[in-house]
């Protein structure tokens, strides 16, 4: 069961593989082994940051799928893992081509993770959250996944609990023409929406960020938050509009810099801080994401982000 008032999330979790040398796949020699995922990502970055966290998802019977409960369990996330034996675990492997860019490869297909339904769902779970975040990675999986997530995000609304989405668009899972109906659904039902710029142009093609944010306010959505990379990110309320600026650093991986800034958005929220110093910690926890290999490895504590935000010492967790 979930902490009441605390956050509760659920998606697909994998395997994941990264190369250790910069180059091509073609040619690496070595590999490590982790685990990653968008929603796990953000529910290890929030319990850094204090939060009580619930995940759930499914894995295969297989050892890749041990994996992924033992890791994010030994984060501190309460993990609701369901064994499925009639699938296997995800995989994603990523490569450094060079030293300035990543290239992830899913392979996720007919996976475990994507055989989410809404009968997963505990009773009450939903229920005696404070907020439930998801991704647009989930309803693309499948149709029983998509099924589960709105499932997920129904019970919380009837329960007044706060629907956290981030669009996270992936065009390997759907081209936009099929994704934007789906996505655009599940975010005009939700209080806080998460994406880039280019994102919300696939819930209204051909809107820019400020055009989207008014369509979504119009559906009852009260923050709309786009993230900017180094440039920041700005939320848009009916009320008005919020920028904050970035964090000047030294760029070694950005994959998981985006579910960093979420949690620390959403952490802050929950602390009933303001949307001015809860943009402030997001954009920290997103710059110190970038410091380091991996999708969640370099989410920082409280202690790290203080020690980031005064600029002194290293953020990166030891």
């Amino acid at each position: 069961m979930s902490t009441p008032g605390g956050v509760i999330t659920l998606g697909e979790s994998m395997a994941l593989m990264r190369t250790t040398e910069i180059g091509s796949l073609r040619h690496a020699s070595a590999m490590s082994l982790g685990v990653g995922g968008a929603e796990s990502n953000v529910a290890i970055g929030m319990r850094r940051l204090g939060a009580s966290v619930s995940w759930l998802g499914r894995v295969g019977d297989d050892s890749l799928g041990e994996r992924v409960l033992r890791e994010i369990r030994a984060e501190g996330v309460d993990v609701h893992g369901i064994v499925d034996a009639d699938a296997p675990t995800g995989l994603m492997v990523k490569e450094r081509p060079s030293a300035a860019s990543t290239a992830v490869h899913y392979y996720r297909a007919g996976s475990a993770g994507s055989r989410l339904r809404p009968d997963d769902l505990p009773a009450e779970w939903i229920e005696r959250a404070a907020i439930l975040h998801v991704t647009g990675i989930t309803p693309l999986l499948s149709t029983s996944a998509r099924e589960a997530l709105l499932v997920a995000v129904d019970r919380a609304t009837a329960a007044e609990v706060t629907v956290s989405v981030d669009i996270n668009y992936r065009s390997a899972l759907a081209p936009v023409a099929v994704a934007g109906p789906i996505l655009r659904e599940l975010a005009e039902r939700a209080d806080i929406v998460f994406g880039g710029a280019e994102e919300f142009a696939v819930l209204y093609p051909g809107a820019s960020a400020t055009d989207a944010a008014a369509l979504l306010h119009a559906a009852g959505v009260g923050q709309v938050v786009v993230k900017q990379g180094p440039d920041g990110a700005t939320v848009f309320t009916p009320d008005g509009v919020t920028p904050a600026p970035g964090f000047a650093i030294d760029v070694v991986d950005t994959v998981g810099a985006g579910d960093a800034f979420v949690a620390g958005y959403l952490s802050a929220r929950l602390e009933g801080q303001g949307i001015t110093d809860s943009l402030r910690r997001a954009n920290a926890c997103g710059a110190i994401a970038c410091l380091v290999p991996g999708d969640w490895e370099a989410a920082p504590t409280m202690r790290d982000l203080a020690r980031f935000l005064d600029g002194g010492g290293d953020p990166v967790r030891r």
